[in-house]
């Protein structure tokens, strides 16, 4: 008989003894299943939030703030700048003159639902240009505000994570009221986490003067970001840097990176947990099958197919631990709706996103417990006396 029928047979056995150490055999499948659970519960919110972040990047779109800001919120453009800016080499133009876009970012208060308490959320003023270089804005509710007024826009994201912002409510921020009259999306990126409204009016409102604290510019075909940050350094009433929009959102939403560090760290000690409880699971299964294993090596099977067997039931328990872990994830975590602060200090509104790579890691620390906590007990079971064969149980 060849190794591969030999540890065929033997791994029949095991599964069929695996009723007289079921809950055992239980343990270690939920050890896996917890371990792989929490694994995947903390990438998802990483992915999601990455996900929310990037996708609100254009390559063909240049983004300008103060050097030196990490951020909008720290950053200040002038109006004259603005103008200087929009003279910049590459900067795309339509009838209507160069396609810039000044924008500021205020930080206000909503009300989490979850909570019950107050986060921060941005109040983002942008003018009609700002909304035609964002591609995939679309209206879900109501209309657009009305320039010069105090109404305001609303994200999709803000809708669900934050209590009245309802379409036609009217929303205070310290002395200044505002009226929602509409509802957008942009294709669940991390604008949906802000409200919109008249950049001249926020600046009114807010004491801002003329000034802004971003610049978005529309390039052209085959413009170079190389062009315009040598500009910029050649003047010396310019104090801006620039970089894609992409590259911007993609710096910003490395901010929640360490959850899926964190995740991989809980994980690696809850996964040294149920590797102490597997192997004393595969240990006891060696014990019970002691006159087993003992029995098929005096009728001539090999000591590879012993530990062959036992290897393949500990990573088969922590197989299936694995696949019930990322079933549960997936359940109870994708496309779940949270919100958490961004690089601004605002709350950016997110989904877990559970891909087929993150569940195929799960599965492979579900398989690494399995061969680690069944490598040591199948070299004991090849170490077992062929005498065992022969007493009774006592």
């Amino acid at each position: 008989m060849s190794v591969i029928s030999q540890s065929l047979a033997v791994i029949k056995m095991n599964v069929l003894s695996l009723p007289r150490r079921v809950w055992m055999s239980l343990a270690m499948v939920l050890a896996a299943a917890v371990v792989v659970a929490v694994l995947l519960a903390f990438l998802a919110m990483a992915k999601g939030f990455e996900a929310t972040m990037q996708s609100a990047g254009s390559e063909d779109v240049a983004f300008f703030i103060r050097t030196g800001s990490a951020a909008e919120l720290n950053s200040t453009v002038t109006k004259d700048q603005v103008n200087l800016i929009s003279e910049a080499p590459g900067i795309a133009s339509n009838d209507d003159g160069p396609l810039v876009s000044p924008e500021l970012y205020v930080i206000v208060d909503g009300i989490k639902k979850s909570t019950g308490t107050e986060a921060n959320i941005p109040l983002r003023g942008i003018e009609p240009q700002g909304l035609a270089m964002r591609e995939n804005f679309s209206l879900t509710q109501g209309r657009l505000f009305t320039p010069g007024t105090d109404e305001l826009i609303v994200g999709e994201g803000i809708l669900r994570q934050f209590d009245g912002f309802e379409l036609g409510q009217e929303v205070r921020f310290g002395k200044n009221r505002w009226t929602v009259v509409g509802v957008f999306s942009t294709g669940g990126n991390v604008f949906e986490s802000e409200l919109w409204a008249d950049a001249r009016v926020i600046q009114t409102l807010y004491n801002r003067g003329s000034s802004y604290q971003s610049v978005r510019a529309k390039l052209e075909p085959g413009a170079s970001l190389q062009s315009i940050e040598q500009y910029l350094k050649q003047d010396p009433r310019l104090n801006q840097e620039v970089q894609s929009e992409a590259a911007y959102f993609a710096t910003q939403g490395e901010s929640l990176g360490y959850m899926a560090l964190f995740g991989r760290v809980i994980s690696s000690i809850m996964a040294l947990g149920a590797l102490a409880g597997a192997l004393n699971t595969m240990y006891t299964s060696v014990a019970d099958r002691a006159k087993e294993i003992a029995t098929l090596r005096a009728i001539g099977f090999s000591n590879l197919s012993a530990f062959i067997g036992t290897l393949v039931e500990a990573m088969v328990l922590a197989l299936i631990g694995g696949i019930i872990g990322a079933l549960a994830a997936f359940a109870l975590f994708d496309g779940m709706n949270a919100s958490t602060l961004g690089g601004s200090f605002t709350q950016v509104v997110f989904s877990f996103e559970l891909s087929t790579d993150l569940i195929l890691q799960g599965i492979y620390l579900a398989l690494i417990i399995g061969f680690i906590s069944g490598f040591f007990p199948a070299w004991r079971a090849t170490s077992v006396p062929v005498a065992v064969a022969f007493q009774s149980r006592g």
